[in-house]
């Protein structure tokens, strides 16, 4: 089970670079090469989402992505650092990883969308959402998950 473990300022420039290496690392894990685009996009919109969410709130510490490479599935997870109302755990779609802390109305709306965004690309997606930050994970099965007839 290796595991990869970015940590980059909350610079919108980094993104770009962690897209590349969750695409590199899929790959490697066995994810469907007609899904590597989903990967790329959605860890982009996670990692935006982030980014935005790190600079709203002027937080210093890093965005982290943690990419893990389990028997039959592949996981990213995009943590901020903006901690949320409490240690709930809420299905994609639902304000968490951080969402809770926001005050503006745009920031909200924006950030429902990018999660709304997020959950069309991923079938299994979990927001987490705590008092050290939040969390997206996303799983994508690998080549050994899928059995031939």
């Amino acid at each position: 089970m290796p595991t990869v473990e970015l940590r980059f300022s909350a610079q919108p420039e980094h993104v770009r670079t962690a897209r590349l290496v969750a695409a590199a690392v899929a790959r490697r894990a066995g994810v469907d090469e007609a899904v590597l685009d989903e990967v790329r996009l959605a860890v982009g919109e996670a990692c935006s989402r982030a980014v935005g969410l790190h600079r709203s709130h002027d937080i210093s510490a890093p965005v982290t992505v943690v990419l893990t490479e389990e028997e039959k599935a592949f996981s990213i997870e995009v943590g901020d650092g903006v901690p949320g109302p409490g240690s709930d755990t809420s299905p994609a779609g639902a304000n968490g990883g951080g969402a809770g802390g926001l005050d503006e109305p745009d920031a909200d709306v924006e950030d429902e969308m990018g999660l709304a965004v997020i959950s069309g690309l991923v079938d299994d997606v979990e927001v987490r959402s705590g008092t050290d930050g939040g969390v997206i994970r996303m799983t994508w099965p690998t080549a050994s998950a899928v059995v031939l007839p």
